[in-house]
């Protein structure tokens, strides 16, 4: 039986040969994504089985060394707890669908080679691999932040021919190259600060009390440094809106699925296991918790508000979506803030606001990778990301348009969705933690505000891609077309993500089984059994769910009292006879007034 840190070398190993395999099948356009898919497929499968090992028995002891050369010191160390294991769970999950979702996506991309996304593709899941198991803190961990770079970079621009994507792969290079090198940074001023020659995660956490006592302010120089570095990777405010939302619509749609999806959450994972797993049990009262907490709590609500209200305004799909990809980071952020802000005094509250950032970055990457998945398909049938030229698509393709309704209600935070259930979790450990810390219930409201910005901002994507009356473009693409709904191959998918969305929502207790595995799965961390509790499902879905269909029955009762009869007519605009196309709603027309008013946010719209 092999160990779970050999399954997911084993699984990095596949996807680098996969890679290799891949490049040389590209003539062979679809046998090369279902080579691919199959790749995909078995390193998720022996990721899934090392994080049930890990689960179920418990991690090893200490990591494990591949590669090893004693005379030269050389070696691949991965280890696997509970924690590395939730987020390798997460990068398998969604890599799978997006690959089979590729096979059908790609062949849009009749003038370009396929060599240019597969081999890529598997390079860049064998890096979040990679990068999520190491522990070690500068080499490999170099190693891997730039397999996962390059190979980003390269995808980014996929369509290299357009000058917008080769500028947003770019911005996004330099970007992360800043932020390796603040991370890289700091681990060297951790690790020469404790005087230590080598660079394992376990060695230098055993070195922290010293260095918090002997040079504090070396130490704050180098978690600022990771607070700077992960939250470029997770697209945290200011740093976000410099390369995210143009990364994403540049490249092809499964792509932004896992950079959205899993990519950003590389950089969740670093700030949780540097900020919260770094620091060893005896050094708890010498780190200053509160102030880091109290930082990234308002860099949290900052983000959360501004990437939002900077998608109130895009009329674009996948820039439209870019941007909630930081605001939905923002809710992570300060979940991880308020953690950090009540270990000190209310450490069971701690472990409630750590669930919720946990949870929301589980639900975050289910629900917006089912979205880009959306803007793929509507893509796929209409050839513009443009929603004021799109409407009516509801009709023409039924399946994208349930999903795509479910994943706008999960990001919302409706009740009986994902994301309401991981949001009430936030909620509830900042308004709880207000006696102990008093800031957070202004960050709680701050937070379900936004959250009803987000509701209207999906109101707006929903109804101008789906409701309304067909557009122009959609009537003359369904005549060329003979129908626009996507094949299974990008329905399945969908499909598949959508119904996790419903589960998590109308079952968070599983979501809530799965993390508290995790984490008592994850000693090292400040976030243990014995105060991770079993009652945080916080609500009863199934006690709501009646609720809401009384509320509902009682509305529809309502509206037919008057005895109001619906009627198919045709729009009467004062006797003048105009165009069909005039009379349709356009997502331009949406919250004109709201974008104006906080037009100094930024985040301009681009056409």
């Amino acid at each position: 039986m092999i160990t779970p840190e050999q399954a997911v070398f084993a699984s990095i190993l596949i996807c680098i040969g996969g890679a290799v395999v891949t490049a040389f099948t590209a003539v062979w356009r679809t046998l090369t994504g279902w080579i691919a898919c199959f790749v995909t497929a078995a390193t998720a499968c022996l990721v899934f089985y090392a994080v049930g090992m890990v689960l179920s028995h418990g991690p090893s002891p200490h990591s494990a060394a591949f590669l090893e050369n004693a005379a030269t010191g050389f070696a691949v160390r991965i280890h696997i707890d509970g924690l590395t294991g939730l987020f390798l769970l997460l990068a398998a999950f969604i890599a799978a669908p997006a690959s089979l979702y590729s096979i059908a996506y790609m062949r849009r991309y009749t003038e370009l080679s396929v060599r240019r996304y597969y081999p890529w593709f598997l390079l860049f899941l064998a890096a979040m691999y990679g990068l999520l198991s190491t522990t070690d803190m500068v080499w490999f961990f170099f190693v891997f932040w730039q397999l996962m770079t390059l190979p980003g970079y390269a995808l980014i621009r996929f369509e290299h021919k357009e000058a917008a994507h080769r500028h947003a792969a770019n911005k996004y290079l330099v970007m992360m190259q800043i932020a390796c090198a603040a991370t890289m940074v700091g681990a060297f001023l951790l690790r020469t600060g404790v005087g230590l020659d080598r660079n394992d995660f376990d060695s230098v956490s055993a070195g922290i009390p010293a260095l918090l006592i002997a040079s504090p302010g070396k130490a704050a120089i180098a978690f600022a440094l990771f607070l700077v570095g992960f939250g470029i990777k997770m697209g945290m405010w200011p740093f976000g809106q410099i390369w995210l939302p143009d990364a994403h619509p540049a490249a092809p749609s499964p792509v932004s699925a896992m950079l959205s999806g899993v990519m950003i959450k590389t950089g969740v994972y670093g700030l949780i296991r540097y900020f919260l797993w770094l620091t060893p049990a005896g050094a708890q009262e010498a780190f200053p918790f509160a102030g880091w907490g109290w930082i990234a709590a308002a860099l949290g609500t900052i983000t959360l508000f501004t990437g939002t209200m900077q998608a109130l305004a895009q009329e674009q799909t996948k820039r439209l979506l870019a941007f909630h990809s930081i605001g939905q980071v923002g809710y992570i952020l300060l979940g991880v803030g308020a953690c950090m802000a009540l270990l000190p005094s209310a450490p069971a509250i701690a472990a409630l606001a750590l669930f919720g950032a946990l949870f929301h970055t589980l639900n975050h990457g289910v629900f917006k990778a089912l979205l880009f998945f959306n803007a793929g398909s509507m893509l796929h049938a209409t050839d513009t990301q443009d929603l004021n030229k799109m409407g009516g698509l509801m009709r023409f393709m039924p399946v994208t348009a349930i999903t795509a309704l479910i994943a706008s209600l999960s990001i919302s935070g409706v009740p009986l969705f994902n994301g309401f259930a991981s949001k009430w979790s936030l909620y509830t450990a900042m308004i709880q933690g207000g006696s102990a810390v008093r800031y957070l219930p202004l960050c709680a409201a701050a937070a379900i505000l936004t959250s009803a910005l987000t509701l209207a901002s999906f109101i707006k994507f929903f109804g101008a891609s789906f409701l309304s009356r067909a557009s122009a473009l959609v009537k003359k693409k369904a005549a060329e077309k003979g129908g626009l709904e996507v094949g299974l191959l990008m329905q399945w998918p969908q499909f598949l993500l959508a119904c996790v969305c419903l589960i998590f929502g109308l079952a968070p207790i599983l979501g809530q089984w799965l993390i508290g595995s995790a984490l008592r799965a994850s000693p090292h961390g400040l976030a243990p059994a014995p105060i991770f509790g079993e009652t945080y499902a916080v609500f009863h879905p199934w006690i709501l769910a009646p609720v809401l269909c009384v509320a509902f029955i009682g509305a529809a009762a309502l509206s037919r009292i008057g005895g109001s009869v619906r009627r198919p007519a045709t729009p009467w605009l004062c006797g003048e006879a105009r165009e069909e196309e005039a009379n349709r709603y356009f997502a331009h027309h949406f919250y004109r007034d709201l974008k104006q008013h906080f037009r100094w946010i930024g985040g301009a719209n681009k056409p």
